[in-house]
């Protein structure tokens, strides 16, 4: 199946779907990009500049693709491989089974990167999510005690009154109801409103507090809290992130990121690499038939080395093999860390309070390790119980979270034996992979002690440490309390008529630039932002009938809050 559209700005009701619509920035990105005027216009005498974009990630790739069909030259470099986060690693000998390393489930309520998805008609499948129909069952394994679950009506008590509290707290405190309505009817008065009252309340609070404080939770015991943390909602458990701020937390409830998600059948990398070999139907200048492969003669740049100011309106971008090119505009769209670690950036290029908020960014460690095995065995019944021989599994074990992926009865199946963050996910970091997969089967056999997964895995296993590797150095960003302004600072930055010219012309995007890290509607709504900067920068402007992001600042402008 492909997913639905999201509804045309102005026609919204309480029965559309939630978008992320906000509640920062709640600008319709999505009504943006399928507008019939198109994203702008370049002015003809800047057609064929060339613009750096550093990362070929998910927002690298966008921008990419959208600058290109506005008639400018994209020049990509990347360090690594086309998708970045979005990496589908594929089993060995196995046609189109992969191993989702970094982002693999995607909800219906990221349209504009959907966007993209359905126009190269690809195939999604409803992600084996706790207690979704497409989990079929659930087994959730805390203090040695394994439940087996198939729906909500089978939760024991004490998880139901867990979610019961979970709700009650978002109500009560979050207005979740209301905000939700709004972001339905796209009513930006209303989301405001809510939002900027709960910012200044909740940028100093951690998520942990929200809930231990809550007298939804409070009534109950120190069980309750710490079965939250372990099972969670939605997607699982979410202790990890208790240390977060809880507007972190808020972002992702508000707009459904946590709910109605999807997995890209073959691998999620498929987008960036089909709009990597893409060609427009439309383009201002180029002619029929250009890529972005055959614009980079097959290949991107590779990775920056340095980034410096050449003169009063150039950047200069030097690669790792030395070579020298100048651009009117930079686009930078790596983990941010990197500006100090790998890229030599010129410091005047940023402000100091930008580079207070690039360097005090907080990213998350994230560990997974997958097997293919021969068919979707878990689908087996228990003779004597009648029930799945194995389910999605929900433990407080090393595992955390383990996720069955069915791809058909005659095909092999995946299962993500652990999904793990923080803590659980750096006892793995010195691991190799073999002893991975020996800890994940033996905590797996405590909670299913007749069945042999062993006998099933086909093929090698794959895992990935985030933390470890140098291009990313963690999952994604996790705000902690008190990093709101810096959040706003690095979001706002596309908009520079009031910033001094030596800090114009390189512009950022990325999930960590956006509000709700980790998702990859983050990625493609900053870099949008960034395209409306550089059109902007060169001159060019939106038509009156789609202003952009940029154009619509100042009325949908993040909350300020004092220094």
């Amino acid at each position: 199946m492909t997913a639905p559209h999201a509804p045309i700005t102005g026609t919204g009701t309480d029965q559309d779907p939630v978008t992320i619509f906000g509640p920062d920035f709640p600008f319709p990105y999505d009504d943006w990009l399928r507008h019939p005027a198109g994203l702008g216009q370049i002015p003809e005498a800047s057609h064929g500049s060339e613009v750096a974009i550093i990362g070929a990630g998910m927002a690298g790739m966008v921008a990419a693709y959208e600058l290109m069909r506005l008639g400018l030259k994209p020049v990509l470099y990347e360090s690594r491989r086309l998708g970045g986060r979005l990496h589908s690693e594929p089993f060995k000998g196995a046609q189109g089974v992969v191993a989702e390393l970094g982002g693999m489930r995607f909800p219906l309520s990221s349209t504009s990167f959907y966007h993209y998805l359905n126009r190269y008609g690809l195939e999604i499948r409803p992600f084996p999510n706790p207690l979704s129909a497409a989990a079929s069952s659930t087994v959730v394994d805390l203090e040695g005690v394994p439940v087996y679950i198939e729906s909500s009506a089978d939760l024991p008590p004490l998880l139901k009154e867990v979610g019961a509290a979970w709700q009650e707290a978002l109500e009560s405190e979050a207005s979740l109801s209301a905000m939700q309505a709004a972001i339905r009817r796209r009513d930006v008065a209303t989301i405001k409103r809510i939002w900027n009252d709960l910012v200044p309340t909740w940028d100093d609070r951690t998520f942990y507090g929200f809930i231990a404080n809550s007298p939804a939770f409070t009534r109950h015991s120190f069980r309750h809290l710490e079965a939250f943390g372990q099972v969670g909602f939605g997607t699982g458990g979410w202790d990890t992130d208790f240390p977060n701020s809880m507007l972190e937390i808020l972002r992702v409830i508000y707009t459904n990121c946590d709910d109605d998600q999807y997995f890209v059948v073959g691998g999620v990398e498929q987008v960036p690499r089909r709009m990597w070999q893409d060609q427009p139907e439309k383009l201002a200048h180029w002619p029929a038939g250009t890529s972005l492969e055959k614009l980079h003669h097959a290949a991107p740049r590779p990775a920056a080395a340095k980034i410096e100011r050449s003169s009063d309106d150039g950047i200069r971008v030097t690669d790792i093999w030395g070579d020298q090119r100048d651009y009117r505009a930079v686009l930078v769209t790596c983990q941010s860390w990197l500006l100090t670690t790998n890229i030599n950036c010129d410091e005047s290029l940023f402000s100091q309070k930008l580079w207070m908020a690039l360097d005090r960014t907080r990213y998350m460690q994230s560990a997974k390790t997958f097997v293919m095995v021969d068919r979707p065995f878990w689908k087996d019944k228990d003779p004597q119980t009648g029930r799945d021989v194995m389910s999605m599994t929900l433990t407080d074990r090393l595992t955390r979270g383990t996720y069955l992926f069915d791809l058909g009865d005659d095909k092999p199946g995946v299962i993500c034996l652990s999904y793990s963050w923080m803590s659980d996910a750096l006892k793995m970091l010195p691991l190799p992979v073999e002893k991975r997969v020996r800890l994940a089967l033996d905590a797996l056999q405590k909670i299913y002690p007749d069945l042999d997964i062993r006998r099933h895995i086909i093929g090698d296993p794959i895992t990935v440490s985030w933390e470890d590797d140098p291009n990313f150095l963690g999952a994604f960003k996790g705000a902690l309390p008190g990093h709101y302004r810096y959040n706003r600072r690095m979001y706002c930055h596309f908009v520079q008529r009031d910033m001094p010219a030596a800090q114009r012309g390189i512009f950022m995007a990325g999930d960590d630039i956006g509000w709700i890290p980790g998702w990859v509607e983050g990625a493609v709504q900053t870099s949008l932002n960034a395209v409306w900067g550089i059109v902007n920068h060169f001159g060019g402007s939106t038509h009156a009938d789609n202003p952009g992001p940029g154009d619509r600042f100042d009325e949908l402008a993040p909350l300020e809050l004092p220094d």
